[in-house]
């Protein structure tokens, strides 16, 4: 097994994520559209939040019940990113090693992280989920 692996070779490196200035009814349709499960949400080129399937589903009804979808729509247009994403996410550096980060995501019990340029903490360059660690363990076998 690889020990000093950096994350930079496991990451998702072209990531979906929003604008903070964007809306919830986009954010939930890049969601579905990519499969994805969190979008890093990104003032400019700078990383502010996340904000993850879990948080919009927390909002909506859909789910529940058929035909709500007008209510979901209500809802996302009362609330906006910045008031329904985590704020200062948890990052790690793209030369992380892969163990470090499957350290911070079964310790914090994060299921993913924003990986960030190792010369600017704020430049998003990535993602990095509990699927990626997965995936790379079991090529290790």
């Amino acid at each position: 097994m690889k020990k000093r692996e950096p994350v930079s070779t496991i990451m998702t490196k072209n990531v979906v994520a929003v604008q903070l200035d964007d809306t919830l009814l986009n954010a939930n349709k890049l969601i579905l559209k990519h499969h994805i499960r969190h979008l890093p949400v990104v003032h400019g080129t700078q990383l502010v939040g996340m904000l993850s399937k879990t948080d919009i589903n927390r909002l909506t009804f859909s789910g529940l019940f058929a035909g709500e979808g007008d209510v979901d729509e209500a809802v996302f247009d009362m609330l906006n990113i910045g008031q329904v994403m985590s704020h200062k996410p948890r990052a790690v550096k793209e030369s992380d090693t892969i163990k470090e980060v499957a350290e911070i995501l079964s310790k914090e019990e994060f299921h993913a992280l924003p990986v960030v340029a190792d010369n600017d903490e704020s430049k998003l360059v990535g993602i990095v989920t509990t699927t990626d660690v997965i995936k790379y363990m079991l090529e290790q076998y």
